[in-house]
């Protein structure tokens, strides 16, 4: 899914002229060539390409609609794909974004590859902007992944006990926000879910059931997560922020049905990032997180904390771009991630304004089952990196993020910023 984004924001605009400095004003496009002029195309033929260290290289097209309104603002975008994977053949995906108005937004993403693969996914979210006094998110996931990799448990999990797995995820996720004021909410999340892990089949990678025969969450378990967050929140922007602090604590169950009996797990957990902007052009970024799980009841290893992968998701996966998701299982987690956000463009395209960003990163982080702080420290795994991103203000992000590990390079495309 992520090949789309990057491709949307970025590619389509490098076609069209820099509107920083004082180039000569032309005509707009007309007939035939307007569909050739990336500022009037009624839809833009894309070429998508993708490259992820577990789901390997992706090729396509995407023709991509754009819906504005009369002030340039991206209201809805349309964007189907055929592309080809070198692991499961063609595949097609189709894709409705909408975007109301800043405090309501949806989609509907929906796809398949010819072996193995499919997904559909739908959200929905209102009171964004936590100007009433309650907001409201609700997605609903079906998604089946032949790629999924898994090294073994600890920070210090080797690369050649590598095994592929088949991910089969359904799962359904309602959470209510009570704003306080527009700084603080407190929000209640439920998310049942049913997780089916088979073996996978990539040629040489030896299957999940082959390398680790006894490792608990293999075959099909269900889980039912409830979680009470606190957030303290005085970003500018929750799209593209440039300023304030985002700080969320949180901490709950999770049980085989929904019972108290028959838990999996609970979590404890805090998610902080902090944004500064020295001029306009330019954005600092920060962000740290660290997970816990004070009791386990044997859980699935696909519940325990993780790095590795190119975005934030609070209470699950952290960043490490140097890495595949889910590179590093363990109880306990924590990651520290700094960016530089610098816009170096501005771009005119299919009557929309979009900014182009470079930006370097630094991302550390590590797993652990003890929570002993020096141990912790000292067994960070780093990651340097570049990225690239485009801005279409004020709903859309699109990124490619080049990472360097201790295991190689890692690239990655996306929607939204990594945190």
């Amino acid at each position: 899914m992520g090949r789309v984004w990057f491709a949307v924001i970025v590619a389509s605009c490098a076609c069209a002229a820099p509107a920083l400095g004082d180039e000569p004003q032309q005509q707009p496009s007309s007939g035939i060539s307007r569909w050739f002029d990336p500022a009037t195309a009624p839809f833009i033929p894309v070429p998508a390409i993708d490259i992820d260290p577990n789901s390997g290289t992706t090729l396509g097209i995407i023709p991509v609609y754009l819906v504005t309104d009369e002030g340039g603002d991206i209201k809805r975008i349309y964007a189907p794909d055929i592309v080809y994977n070198q692991y499961f053949g063609w595949g097609a995906d189709g894709r409705i974004l909408g975007y109301p108005s800043e405090n309501t937004q949806w989609s509907v993403v929906g796809g398949f590859m010819q072996r193995v693969e499919s997904n559909f996914d739908a959200q929905y979210t209102t009171g964004r902007l936590r100007e009433d006094p309650w907001s409201f998110f609700v997605e609903a996931t079906y998604d089946r992944s032949g790629t999924a990799r898994f090294y073994g448990l600890g920070n210090e999990s080797r690369v050649f006990d590598q095994a592929v797995y088949t991910n089969q995820q359904e799962y359904f996720i309602a959470q209510l926000g009570w704003n306080i004021n527009r700084h603080w909410q407190l929000a209640y999340r439920t998310n049942p879910s049913k997780v089916e892990i088979t073996p996978g089949n990539l040629g040489t990678i030896p299957p999940i059931g082959h390398r680790f025969p006894g490792l608990l969450g293999l075959g099909v378990t269900h889980s039912f997560l409830n979680r009470l967050q606190l957030t303290y929140d005085t970003r500018d922007d929750l799209t593209v922020p440039t300023r304030g602090v985002a700080v969320t604590a949180y901490g709950g169950v999770a049980s085989r049905n929904g019972g108290i009996n028959n838990s999996l797990y609970s979590e404890a957990g805090v998610d902080a990032r902090g944004y500064w902007s020295p001029n306009p052009s330019l954005t600092f970024a920060a962000h740290t997180a660290f997970s816990y799980l004070p009791t386990t009841h044997r859980t699935p290893f696909w519940a325990l904390s993780s790095i590795g992968g190119d975005e934030s998701i609070l209470g699950g996966d952290q960043p490490l771009r140097g890495f595949g998701v889910g590179r590093y299982y363990d109880r306990n987690s924590f990651s520290l991630s700094l960016e530089m956000r610098k816009r170096v463009a501005s771009f005119d395209a299919v009557s929309t304004h979009i900014d182009l960003q470079v930006t370097p990163f630094i991302d550390t982080g590590s797993v652990f089952a003890h929570a002993n702080a020096p141990e912790t420290f000292e067994a960070l795994h780093k990651v340097f990196g570049l990225g690239i991103r485009g801005v279409a203000r004020p709903f859309v992000v699109g990124y490619i993020d080049a990472g360097i590990g201790s295991e190689g390079v890692a690239i990655f495309t996306g929607l939204n910023y990594p945190f």
